[in-house]
């Protein structure tokens, strides 16, 4: 393994390497690459690199289909940094719900009041708010954040709905049976006071927080984005804002718009930006591309389907190549033509991609299989 770092990675994570060579200077001497926000979507990259490791859960940074072609992995590491987000998420359901920050700014502003502590028994009553236990909330999106985040709200005595159009049995095994599960969007988000939203960003969920959405609301709800900007239709929600349909917006995604809008909560990007976060995505990472670079194995892949062939047995033969039928049988033709016995053959497809892993004793010809038309990499460990 020899990584490049194109972002600052997590010293404890190098250090998990115990061996210094693994993180090497120049891009040119690298087989894989370890990223967190560095932007690769025109990053061409040389034939040496064999696999990206995202220090963090979203990928829009990558160009995944663009890096399949090549027969290069891309990972991320998702649940790493999920319980920095549920943390933060929680802070933001206080700050919306009580006026923590009108108060302190009021504090700041009157600091120089001799008789301040009188004082603020007489301004309190502008920041009262309300207490969560009892309130109605949403979480849009059951994936390890969001099972984190549902958990924790029924903790504290919210009433919690859920809804993912795709849950996860990992993670359906985690949330809490006292939590409402509903299969449609619009009974999820209806009658509560909050809706807080943590689902990735895909052409499907862009934007879908929008008017007609918005319209199944109770007047005066909370909105909480700790996922993605773009997940919300920024026209939509400033209508709502100003006319009172949404009470408050909390979002850990500042731009340039949506500063001007009113009743904001607007945080900079705080949700895995914590020591432990940081240090946990990278060592997942980490882990992933050793896993990846010496075994073949693939877990956490956003391009490429996970497989794990277990221990290597004889030489192990890795086949990137496209899902199309009839590759299979040309592998396994070859190997037999040139006298070469397989003893392990595991096999995947995600859409338009596949991989294959064999574990083959006797010969076989490596030329010829990366020949095969729709074979994208060869590897032979």
């Amino acid at each position: 393994m020899k990584a490049f770092c194109l972002n600052k990675i997590s010293k404890v994570a190098i250090d998990n390497l115990k061996n210094p060579d693994t993180v090497v200077d120049k891009i040119e001497d690298a087989d894989s690459i370890l990223v967190r926000s560095q932007q690769m979507i025109d990053m061409d990259l040389g034939d040496n690199i064999l696999a990206v490791a995202r220090a963090g859960a979203g990928v829009n940074n990558i160009p995944l289909e663009k890096y399949a072609n090549k027969g290069v992995v891309v990972f991320n590491t998702p649940g790493a940094n999920a319980n920095a987000v549920k943390e933060l998420v929680i802070a933001g359901l206080l700050l919306s719900s009580r006026d923590i920050i009108g108060g302190n700014k009021w504090i700041d502003e009157n600091k120089n009041d001799p008789d301040i502590a009188k004082t603020a028994e007489k301004a309190k009553a502008k920041f009262a708010g309300n207490e969560l236990l009892g309130k109605n909330i949403a979480v849009i999106g059951l994936g390890a954040i969001g099972v984190k985040v549902a958990n924790a709200c029924l903790s504290l005595g919210m009433n919690v709905k859920g809804y993912d159009n795709f849950l996860a049995i990992n993670n359906a095994m985690e949330l809490n049976r006292n939590i409402n599960y509903v299969e449609k969007i619009e009974e999820a988000v209806k009658d509560c006071d909050f809706i807080t939203i943590h689902v990735p960003l895909l052409d499907s969920t862009r934007g879908m927080i929008d008017k007609k959405l918005i319209s199944n609301l109770k007047d005066g709800a909370v909105i909480l984005n700790f996922a993605r900007d773009t997940l919300v239709n920024e026209d939509d929600l400033k209508e709502a804002l100003e006319n009172g349909k949404i009470k408050k917006y909390v979002t850990d995604f500042v731009n340039a718009s949506v500063v001007t809008f009113p009743n904001t909560i607007i945080l900079p990007h705080l949700g895995a930006s914590t020591e432990e976060a940081e240090d946990n995505c990278a060592i997942m990472a980490v882990n992933e591309l050793k896993d990846y670079l010496e075994n073949g194995n693939i877990t956490h892949s956003v391009n490429y389907p996970d497989l794990n062939a277990g221990m290597k047995v004889g030489t192990r033969i890795t086949i990137h190549h496209k899902n199309i039928p009839g590759m299979i049988a040309e592998f396994t033709a070859l190997i037999k033509g040139e006298g070469g016995n397989i003893i392990n053959f595991t096999s995947k497809a995600k859409g338009d991609f596949a991989y294959s892993v064999l574990d083959v004793e006797g010969k076989f010809n490596e030329n010829e299989i990366k020949d095969i038309d729709g074979v994208l990499r060869v590897r032979v460990l």
